[in-house]
């Protein structure tokens, strides 16, 4: 793990392998897995979950309880009946660009580029790229 400077990271928050940039503030119970990127100045709000396979740009703001996925046919044993293990799968990465704000409650399906300022209503499933600037809401997420 790569701390930058002035992080402040508040209880119970589990951080592996994963990098964090600058003056970034983490919430309680937050979960930032192995190769996630956080840029200089984000805020990630408590009870939030960054899986493997995102990067979040400089200044992203991360609502409570939002939850990133990486895995788009998620299975719990591989063909032969077996639980799965890392070469079971393929991680799908998800881009989160600069100045973007994600409302508390959204689910982030994989694959997908958040774009530059965008906004992203809370309770949101987001299945798709958001423009830039664009602000989206509902299930599935649509422009508004």
């Amino acid at each position: 793990m790569k701390l930058g400077r002035n992080v402040r990271i508040h209880d119970f928050v589990n951080l592996y392998g994963c990098e964090i940039g600058d003056d970034v503030k983490i919430g309680t119970f937050v979960e930032i897995q192995k190769g996630v990127k956080v840029g200089n100045r984000c805020k990630i709000s408590s009870h939030s979950f960054i899986c493997e396979g995102v990067t979040l740009e400089e200044g992203v703001f991360i609502g409570h309880n939002v939850t990133f996925t990486n895995d788009r046919y998620p299975r719990a044993t591989n063909r032969h009946g077996e639980l799965q293990t890392e070469a079971d799968w393929k991680c799908v990465p998800t881009l989160v660009k600069r100045g973007a704000s994600i409302g508390s409650g959204a689910t982030l399906l994989c694959g997908i580029t958040i774009g530059e300022n965008a906004m992203i209503g809370a309770g949101s499933v987001v299945t798709k790229d958001v423009p830039a600037g664009a602000t989206v809401a509902g299930n599935p997420a649509r422009i508004v």
